[in-house]
């Protein structure tokens, strides 16, 4: 999509990127809630987990990929971190393109679930 940011982003091969393969990019947040805050963005435009398609398996298996190898770049593989994603506007989510939150780098609270 033209107007999408995280297009914009993922595809920018510019970009400063944490973590970068053939289907997704991961970039610090500019408004982290923690030390670490990291966002893992698929290249092709989804609008959010809903919307994924059959041939969209690539995406999900890139994404863990990618979570598991920013996570022990930014050094919180083994102290642990969370990943958060939201779908759709009461969820929380602003930017119309699947992402990942992967947060770390300090005590992140009790247990929701």
């Amino acid at each position: 999509m033209d107007d999408c940011i995280f297009c914009k982003l993922a595809n920018n091969e510019n970009g400063n990127f944490v973590y970068d393969d053939e289907n997704v990019v991961a970039f610090d947040d500019i408004n982290p809630v923690a030390p670490v805050h990291v966002l893992i963005v698929p290249k092709k435009h989804i609008q959010d987990i809903a919307s994924l398609e059959e041939g969209d398996e690539k995406y999900v298996v890139s994404v863990t990929k990618a979570i598991k190898e920013v996570a022990r770049i930014k050094g919180v593989l083994e102290s642990g971190f969370r990943i958060i994603n939201n779908c759709g506007v009461d969820a929380g989510q602003t930017v119309n393109h699947l992402h990942f939150h992967l947060i770390g780098g300090k005590s992140l609270g009790e247990k929701i679930i």
